[in-house]
């Protein structure tokens, strides 16, 4: 790709916002040498994978690269039997650490996630876990060698405390004592690793050792005492023997790592790509950009797009066709109305997503894959060359006209500024008239009449302009493709001020043909902005109807699959009772058989049709939906306190709680709920209800849900049942009763020996949701029954 042009349309600017998002060696360098490029195979893979990383930061933060430092030196010096120095070994460490940590974000937390591009690089990684955990032991931080490394090196360290405890201690023991009138000050020092002591130098014969140094004015000596002279010697064998030993933990510890050399180093390669690839996702979000659509057949059509370099918050958004209808678009309007902008941005935008870079923009944008992208923007005058502002302009056109072909795009900023107006018009539309017949993509800008009136009169040429607010004098930067843009000379003008007789002489000095084509722009201008106005509404309309449309088929799609589902359920209970009904009836059959064959008594028979009557009753139960209509009327008086009832309208029971006002209204609770309803509206149901389908609600969806709270009967009967069976019982009992919010309830044990009754009281004292309980009084049942209240 052509260098110049990248300076020009300052693609550099956006590599280093990318390597800003680099934390490795590698992955910042991989980010300075990124260039665009012209397979779009190639450009294709790395969109993908900049999508990819953009979508895991999304979902899953950013993985971290900054351990990841250059090993590929000592990789070949282990390679060729050379020992690495500890630096050196904890650096690959902490590339096989990353490797892991990164390898742990790259697995797919839910089954649901779906594989991209990038997995088969997570799967190149090798952690090595073994190895880095090895050097870490040995290696803690850089330069630093652990005493756990070897048991020998451990050894010669705790001889080295020892002997430097001992130093300590007798020079210690002379510097407190017998020498400390001939010391310069009480302390322990080191020369040339020997433990020395600073002796007055007119005392140099009372202290018996060997000099090692003086100071500047020569009034202390540092003398080594004789007692320590054979400790230091000691010390300073176990030193070298330390660094010995340390060279063997080094030697064994490269010998390790020479046998995983291949590994490590696509480690290294892999981190860095990876660490490339997500410095393109961390731009791409943080630019709030999408990845475009790429076709070889020229077609640009940019969406919205907002140049990089220009602040997010002000900048205004453009869109950008070309290579469908026209190849040449040719952009006019006034000065710092946005036209070079808008160049500048479909150059960028084409270079970035060569370059595997996502752009700011709406998705769907679509980009050409161009071969050379050749630009001639900005000032090029240049005094050292002795070239005008034309002719340097002109020298670049000319360096890349011969080098362009029908895979260039070539953008023009001001063509033919800088001479006679007359003759530079006429030049630029030969310049663009030359690359129109070739089918070269061609995008310029001009103040110059003529090529708007070339552009309106040559097929596969378009117009477009910077829309400007005369009121206000500003810019709107908006790109209106489809009508050329006025100078705006005379009103500019005169907003700032300049008198309108002069203004009016102007227009006079128009020629007729040139007025009446500005107003013709004026026209243009206003039918464009009233068109586009009406098209956005008509496409908010659409959006609208189409979410109106999806809501409907949503509705008729749930309708449908809970019709079905109702229908299912119905006929799923019908095959039970007809299954039911059919096992009664064998069974019926069965016991009448039996009956003649083995002379069942009249009472057998009598027990075994009620039991059969009971189940058939019980499954016929089952039948019963919906709201029931009472069986009589009931008067006021027929209510009374404590009466277990049905609201039939909500098809639920419950307890008096209230008898009946002036308007024949009850308070009804029923579970949790407390509800004030018309007697007209309530059934007296003549024995406490029983889990049964009668404890069945719908709910609003339509699905059938058990309640307890209409369910559990406020009296549970233990007659003939023994402690261990009551007790059992008793507690599902205060269970189901608790959750339905009941206030208290009647254990039913009898009077008998009293055994029972003592065991469930010895059992409701060991429970916590049992506020208290006693005996039943007179008229509730006496010493037979236990009123249990519940928290």
């Amino acid at each position: 790709m052509n260098q110049k042009t990248l300076i020009k349309l300052e693609y550099n600017k956006i590599i280093e916002l990318l390597t800003g998002h680099a934390s490795s060696f590698g992955g910042q360098n991989r980010c300075r040498k990124l260039k665009p490029m012209t397979d779009i195979d190639a450009v294709r893979r790395s969109q993908e994978e900049t999508a990819a990383a953009f979508t895991r930061i999304v979902k899953k933060g950013r993985p971290s690269f900054g351990n990841v430092q250059p090993v590929n030196d000592s990789l070949k010096r282990l390679e060729i039997g050379g020992i690495l120095g500890s630096g050196e070994l904890l650096r690959i460490c902490k590339v096989l650490e990353n490797a892991a940590q990164v390898k742990s974000y790259g697995r797919h937390e839910n089954s649901d996630d779906q594989e991209d591009c990038l997995d088969p690089l997570f799967a190149r990684l090798e952690p090595l876990s073994f190895l880095s955990a090895e050097i870490r032991r040995c290696i803690p931080e850089e330069d630093e060698i652990s005493d756990d490394a070897s048991p020998a090196l451990k050894q010669i360290r705790r001889s080295m405390g020892q002997i430097n405890d001992k130093v300590h201690s007798t020079l210690s023991s002379l510097v407190n004592g017998s020498l400390r009138t001939y010391l310069q000050d009480p302390i322990i020092t080191m020369r040339g690793d020997r433990y020395c002591i600073p002796v007055k130098a007119e005392y140099r014969s009372q202290v018996a050792g060997l000099i090692h140094d003086q100071s500047a004015t020569g009034s202390t000596l540092f003398i080594e005492p004789m007692a320590v002279v054979k400790l230091n010697n000691d010390l300073k064998e176990l030193y070298a023997k330390e660094q010995e030993e340390i060279q063997v933990i080094l030697a064994r510890l490269s010998a390790d790592t020479a046998g995983y050399t291949d590994a490590i180093h696509t480690d290294y390669t892999v981190l860095t790509d990876l660490d490339f690839i997500f410095a393109k996702g961390a731009l791409a979000l943080e630019e709030n950009a999408s990845m475009p659509i790429f076709n070889t057949e020229g077609r640009i059509h940019i969406r919205e797009g907002r140049h990089p370099l220009l602040d997010r918050k002000t900048v205004v958004p453009i869109t950008v066709m070309l290579g469908e209808d026209f190849d040449l678009l040719i952009v006019t309007g006034p000065n710092t109305g946005g036209k070079t902008v808008s160049l500048k941005t479909v150059g960028l935008f084409t270079l970035m997503g060569q370059a595997g870079l996502h752009i700011p923009a709406l998705d769907r944008s679509e980009l050409a894959i161009f071969h050379q992208v050749y630009a001639d923007i900005g000032d090029e005058q240049s005094i050292e060359q002795s070239l005008s502002t034309f002719s340097s302009h002109m020298t670049n056109i000319v360096s890349f006209l011969k080098d362009v072909d029908e895979h260039s795009l070539v953008l023009f900023d001001e063509l033919g500024a800088g001479t006679d107006p007359t003759e530079g018009a006429a030049l630029a539309i030969s310049i663009l008239h030359y690359l129109h017949e070739r089918g070269i993509r061609t995008m310029a800008t001009t103040h110059y009449s003529e090529l708007k009136v070339y552009a309106l009169s040559t097929p596969g040429v378009e117009n477009a302009c910077c829309e400007f607010d005369v009121e206000t004098l500003r810019p709107t930067y908006h790109l209106l493709i489809g009508i050329p843009g006025k100078s705006n000379a005379f009103a500019i003008a005169g907003k700032l001020g300049l008198p309108e007789h002069i203004i009016a002489d102007a227009r006079t000095r128009l020629s007729e043909q040139d007025e009446s084509f500005e107003d013709l722009l004026t026209d243009l201008e206003s039918s464009k902005r009233t068109i586009e106005k009406e098209q956005a509404e008509i496409a908010a309309y659409k959006r609208e109807l189409e979410r109106l449309k999806t809501e409907i088929n949503e509705k008729k799609e749930k309708l449908e699959a809970q019709r079905e589902r109702i229908i299912r359920e119905a006929n799923e209970k019908a095959r039970d009772i007809l299954s039911d009904a059919k096992e009664t009836a064998d069974e019926t059959i069965r016991a009448f058989r039996k009956s003649g064959k083995d002379q069942m008594s009249a009472a057998e028979l009598e027990r075994e049709r009620e039991r059969l009557r009971k189940k058939i009753d019980s499954v016929s139960s089952h039948t019963k939906l919906g709201t029931d209509k009472p069986k009589k009327q009931h008067k006021p008086s027929d209510f009374k306190l404590g009466e277990s009832v049905k609201v039939l309208s909500m098809n639920l029971t419950g307890t008096i709680t209230s008898l009946p006002d002036a308007k024949g209204n009850v308070t009804v609770q029923m579970g949790i709920l407390h509800s004030q309803v018309h007697i007209s509206d309530l059934e007296i149901l003549e024995e406490a209800p029983s889990y049964s389908a009668k404890g069945m609600h719908r709910t609003s969806k339509g699905k059938m849900k058990m309640g307890k709270s209409f369910s559990v009967s406020p009296e549970i009967n233990l007659l003939g049942k023994t402690v261990d069976e009551a007790v059992a019982a008793l507690d599902k009992y205060l269970d189901d009763a608790s959750l339905a919010h009941l206030s208290s309830v009647r254990v039913v044990h009898g009077k008998g020996t009293g055994a029972l009754r003592a065991g469930i009281h010895n059992y409701l004292r060991r429970q916590k949701h049992v506020k208290s309980f006693r005996l039943g009084a007179f008229g509730e049942g006496d010493a037979g029954v236990t009123i249990v209240e519940l928290k």
